[in-house]
């Protein structure tokens, strides 16, 4: 009698995980944020309610992780060969051009439907959710936001940007704007905005 081989739990509970993650990227996005529940999720994924509790403890919690996820598969499908994802922003020597290519890919992803629907829904959900929020900053936006330090410190020692500018704040000229524009909808969102961004945060307002 041949004897089958035990079943695989890691690969088991692999393959459920993803289908999870696809089942509540795609729930927020058909039916918004609040319609979306424990329930549906688990459905749509194809396990029961208590694989789901046993892995996470809300909605949001599986969100939160199921979209991490999939920026991380978007960053390595976007690195060029042999290029380590979180190597971050490119250093040509053109800060300006660095800049501009990052926030083009940046308003890409904001306007493609896969990443929209759930960055909105933990962008507002991060409101009211002290926990959550603090998690999507940590673990999401701050280790991006650190890239363009790294970007502007590498700047700094070429001699583009003045010594005393403090990375952390300057940053914020280019990509608040966009957040803030990307979120209240006071405005499309396009590559000619996040380079005009560019141009007034290096180059400022008055006349040269």
């Amino acid at each position: 009698m041949v004897q089958k081989p035990a079943p695989d739990s890691a690969r088991r509970s692999e393959r459920s995980r993803r289908a999870i993650y696809d089942a509540a990227l795609a729930l927020v996005g058909e039916v918004g944020y609040p319609k979306t529940t424990i329930e549906g999720i688990a459905a749509r994924a194809g396990v029961g309610k208590q694989t789901i509790y046993r892995w996470w403890n809300s909605k949001a919690d599986v969100l939160l992780e199921a979209f991490l996820d999939l920026s991380e598969q978007a960053a390595r499908a976007a690195a060029q060969p042999g290029q380590d994802p979180q190597d971050g922003i490119p250093d040509t020597g053109d800060l300006a051009a660095d800049l501009k290519l990052v926030l083009r890919a940046t308003v890409d992803e904001l306007l493609d439907p896969r990443f929209e629907a759930p960055s909105r829904a933990l962008a507002a959900e991060g409101l009211v959710d002290e926990q959550l929020g603090a998690e999507f900053v940590g673990k999401l936006l701050e280790p991006q936001l650190q890239l363009y330090v790294r970007r502007l410190r590498s700047a700094q020692d070429q001699g583009a940007v003045r010594p005393e500018v403090d990375p952390r704040i300057a940053l914020e000229l280019f990509v608040a704007p966009l957040a803030q524009r990307w979120l209240q909808r006071t405005g499309p969102i396009s590559h000619a905005y996040t380079d005009t961004l560019v141009d007034y945060a290096l180059y400022g307002l008055a006349p040269r």
